[in-house]
């Protein structure tokens, strides 16, 4: 059983997807590149290749890593429509453990969005060295949690959460394990430590019932770790969101999205 198990519907209805500004930086690391390859790491619902393939008519290839079944099953729906005629695979594994499909591969951007702080970050980072062309980019992303945000909102919903499960973050049947150090220092130690990073603010006005389908598809409030007080918790998170909603003018959520661009030392740009 995955962090994300039997969590794909809400993944996908209910997760932010990229803005703008970060699709377009990501398009531009292929500007130039004939046929290029994106593989997705911590796919999920497969987010982010929904966002790249409108903007990336030259995208020959596609290949989507997730060890949730479920979560590709779900991108397969998704990004269906969206090939048209491109080449796509779907690799039911955890990232540490995914190899070249295919004599020859090689990827020109990878990219893994809110996913890396899962990983073994160093095992990943040899394997993107193994199935890389020499002057790709690695686009690792990020814009935090609503666990881990400031608001008053979301602090009250916090404390609830906390309320029923404990005050530990749960990751799935776990504690929550915050990374030992920071994602820079994991690439600077890798074959991909020139690092560029690039920071877009961001606000999103969340209803409640938008807020209530996230949390069914986090690893720290989904249904099953409720068991059967599930539905008085999301009764009296729906209330409490509807209350600070109309007290505070609206759930909003002011933050950024991160991205930190990666390529090897002296690699074509």
């Amino acid at each position: 059983m995955t962090l994300f198990h039997a969590a794909a519907d809400a993944y996908s209805r209910h997760r932010p997807g990229l803005a703008d500004e970060v699709v377009h930086l990501l398009a531009g690391t292929l500007r130039g590149i004939r046929g290029p390859a994106l593989l997705d790491l911590g796919s999920g619902t497969g987010q982010v290749a929904a966002a790249l393939l409108p903007v990336l008519p030259q995208l020959a290839r596609l290949d989507l890593v997730d060890a949730d079944r479920d979560m590709l099953h779900q991108a397969g729906v998704v990004l269906h429509p969206l090939l048209t005629g491109r080449a796509a695979a779907f690799h039911p594994v955890r990232a540490e453990e995914f190899t070249a499909p295919e004599a020859g591969y090689r990827a020109d951007l990878v990219t893994c969005a809110r996913a890396f702080h899962w990983m073994d970050r160093p095992a990943v980072l040899a394997v993107v060295d193994r199935v890389t062309s020499p002057g790709a980019t690695l686009a690792i992303m990020g814009d935090g949690s609503l666990w881990t945000h400031p608001a008053p909102w979301t602090v009250a919903l916090r404390e609830l959460i906390q309320s029923y499960l404990g005050a530990e973050r749960r990751a799935g049947t776990r504690a929550y394990a915050e990374p030992g150090r920071r994602y820079e220092d994991d690439l600077a130690e890798s074959a991909f430590s020139d690092v560029k990073e690039h920071h877009f603010p961001l606000r999103r006005v969340w209803t409640p019932d938008q807020v209530v389908g996230y949390l069914r598809s986090t690893s720290f409030a989904r249904p099953d770790l409720f068991g059967d007080r599930h539905s008085r918790f999301e009764t009296e998170a729906r209330a409490l969101l509807e209350q600070h909603g109309a007290a505070k003018g609206g759930l909003v959520e002011d933050g950024v999205f991160d991205v930190l661009l990666a390529r090897r030392p002296g690699g074509a740009r």
